[in-house]
């Protein structure tokens, strides 16, 4: 936890529709990260995970997506899920603490019993939408709350940006570490979350995805050029 305190933890995911998905590229995302700065990395599977831990000597946040047909939750949802990141030596593991049930109708609160009874040495990361989700999850007693699904949730489709009114909120009521994630895009963004006291920030499209960096780029010239 100290490695990261006030820093910068860099999100290396793609998806199978992606041009850089594998794992040969995420660890190399991440070796790049890390050279630029970021103190930790979040990492998607069990394989991105082990290679990326063979190369850089920094906590790996981890994390396993995969899709249900009878559930919106998509992110570490079984303790399967939990068990091959920690078999993949993830240093933290970050899971899906909305209030959304999981396929087999279990709560973000019976999960996160399940996991502590079962990894009690492990540090849990719940990614929260909502004020009231964040406060949950910390009564819990897992080690950090994330914004991460703010603006990802039906209920919270109307946030279209970083939600610092969430973090401030956090910070006042949740009474742990909160990481600032999701909708970070600029440098300045990724500064005020410190500078207002969030215990580390995660950027992830912003850094690791080049085809939507480019894709910013050229909507801007795009949109002169059609004046």
């Amino acid at each position: 936890m100290e490695r990261l305190k006030g820093k910068l933890i860099v999100s290396c995911q793609a998806l199978e529709d992606e041009p850089l998905h594998g794992s040969v590229h995420m660890r190399q995302m991440a070796v790049a990260a890390i050279q630029g700065g970021a103190a930790g990395i979040r990492a998607n599977s069990p394989a991105d995970i082990r290679a990326i831990k063979a190369s850089v000597n920094v906590p790996v946040i981890g994390i396993y997506k995969k899709v249900y047909r009878d559930s919106d939750v998509y992110l570490t949802v079984t303790m399967e899920d939990v068990e091959e990141i920690v078999a993949a030596g993830a240093d933290i593991i970050a899971f899906d603490a909305t209030n959304r049930l999981r396929p087999s109708g279990q709560s973000a609160r019976d999960f996160i019993m399940q996991v502590k009874a079962r990894y009690p040495e492990m540090l849990l990361m719940a990614d929260i939408s909502t004020l009231e989700e964040g406060i949950e999850a910390a009564s819990c007693g897992v080690d950090i709350v994330s914004t991460t699904f703010a603006g990802y949730t039906p209920y919270t489709a109307h946030i279209q940006a970083f939600s610092f009114e969430l973090l401030e909120g956090l910070l006042q009521q949740a009474g742990k570490p909160i990481i600032a994630e999701g909708k970070i895009d600029k440098p300045e963004m990724a500064a005020a979350c410190i500078a207002r006291g969030a215990f580390a920030v995660v950027v992830g499209s912003a850094i690791t995805r080049p085809q939507l960096i480019t894709q910013s780029y050229a909507r801007q010239i795009d949109a002169v050029s059609a004046r």
